[in-house]
């Protein structure tokens, strides 16, 4: 701690020697308190640059869990002490984000994501970040500026800009653009090494990406395993990961907002992947997960193996969602209508999905999502908000399946902004896992006839 105090006082120190440094003063930024709801992709301001200026903010977020899990799983011959994990009500590990960030020029600006702490790191690890350009005057004085009006640039190891819904999502300890506790089942987020170009201009939205496809950076060599019969196409290369947005978004009139966009994103190749790569971790810790447990051989009893609790929130951070798990190469297309009348708005995922079967052969297998939220916000500056969400996921774990698996949750939410800065949420939340089977191999899945359902409060702070 005073470690952290004493890097506070030399930065203090730093920008007070040179006066010409000042804070806040930064350009096209989305706020990060309740101003930033429901604003999307990049934004254009008239914010005055005075030179170069500092940004720094933080979010927090705390939630108290009252949830339980429940499976068909009994009086297994195989397994009889197999059991899911009971668990209590009580407070999850605290999740913080950091943010800095600085007006370097007229038009540029860098920014940097940490997670302070979260539920897969529990330690300081960077998110993020990226360099932002909204005017190419430091090349020369308006340079472009009829085109450079409607183009925002952006480069850097970032949060890719894949659907609207990740601006609809928690993010560690920022969970203020969520009305709900939990993000999507399946939940497209991923931060990888590219470039973004958008053009947007009277209401017309646009936006073109690639990426490095790789969460991690390196450059070691990509070596293919050898080909065999059931994996006879192994990856022995990493393609880029391209990315595109095509939409509308109007202000009708003072009460009336409609946006409509269409996103898509494909590798070819695939390194890494768009549904775990959230590092942060699933808001519903432990649901889903089993004690310790030994099979044995039911004729005489012997131990076969044990099998150990995967409780762990930090190494099964995921629990509650879902990954198609692809392999070889992966397509995604997200609709995301969002209307807002007044203080009703509706926001809609219709997400279809496709890639290779598992690693090692093209055969196409294909899951899609749909998701549909109503949140309505009442009281002076919309204080007060409550909201239904549902959403659905189905498709085929394996194309050797005989059916599709569905897996579906339905959140019920109220919200109090205590102030722009400070939110309070309380959720009902029921899923349920549905066609799954009863053993993966010898083990029983935890999954067969799953469900999970009951209350969660959040408060979040940010700024």
């Amino acid at each position: 701690m005073k470690k952290i105090y004493a890097a506070f006082i030399t930065l203090a120190s730093t920008f007070a020697i040179n006066a010409q440094v000042s804070f806040g003063h930064i350009q096209n930024q989305i706020p990060r308190g309740q101003k930033g709801i429901n604003q999307f992709d990049v934004k254009k301001d008239t914010v005055t640059y005075k030179g170069l200026s500092v940004d720094m903010g933080a979010a927090f977020a705390l939630q108290f869990q009252a949830v339980n899990s429940f499976n068909d799983q009994q009086n297994l011959a195989t397994a009889p002490n197999y059991r899911l994990n009971n668990l209590e009500n009580n407070f999850n590990l605290p999740n913080a984000n950091f943010t800095i960030g600085a007006q370097l020029y007229d038009g540029v600006r860098v920014n940097l994501d940490a997670y302070l702490a979260s539920r897969h790191h529990n330690e300081t690890w960077v998110k993020g970040g990226y360099l932002q350009i909204d005017k190419l005057d430091f090349i020369k004085k308006d340079f472009l500026a009829d085109f450079m009006k409607y183009t925002t640039i952006k480069i850097g190891q970032m949060e890719n800009n894949y659907g609207d819904a990740h601006f609809r999502r928690s993010d560690n300890g920022n969970a203020f653009m969520n009305p709900f506790v939990g993000n999507n089942i399946m939940d497209a987020f991923i931060t990888e090494m590219g470039a973004e170009v958008y053009y947007n201009r009277s209401g017309f939205v646009s936006m073109i990406g690639v990426t490095n496809s790789k969460l991690n950076q390196n450059v070691q060599e990509i070596v293919a395993a050898a080909p065999t019969v059931s994996k006879p196409e192994n990856n022995s290369t990493i393609s880029p990961s391209i990315l595109a947005k095509l939409g509308w978004d109007k202000q009708i009139n003072e009460d009336l907002r409609i946006r409509l966009t269409g996103s898509y994103y494909h590798t070819a190749n695939s390194s890494g992947n768009l549904y775990a790569s959230d590092r942060a971790g699933s808001r519903f810790y432990g649901v889903m997960s089993h004690s310790d447990y030994t099979i044995i051989n039911p004729a005489t009893g012997a131990i076969v193996s044990t099998v150990a609790n995967n409780f762990d929130p930090t190494a099964n951070k995921d629990t509650g969602r879902f990954n198609p798990n692809y392999g070889n190469w992966a397509t995604s297309y997200m609709v995301n209508p969002f209307i807002k009348y007044k203080g009703l708005e509706f926001f809609g995922t219709l997400e279809f999905t496709s890639g290779g079967d598992y690693k090692g052969t093209d055969d196409s297998r294909k899951v899609n999502q749909y998701v549909g939220d109503l949140v309505y916000r009442f009281g002076e500056n919309e204080r007060f908000y409550v909201g239904g969400k549902y959403n659905l996921v189905d498709g085929k774990l394996a194309n050797a399946n005989a059916e599709a698996i569905q897996i579906n949750r339905f959140e019920a939410a109220a919200g109090w902004f205590m102030t722009k800065n400070v939110l309070a949420k309380l959720e009902y939340v029921d899923q349920n896992y549905k066609n799954f089977s009863q053993f993966n191999g010898a083990t029983p899945n935890d999954l067969f006839g799953g469900s999970f359902k009951g209350l969660m409060f959040e408060a979040v702070i940010s700024f």
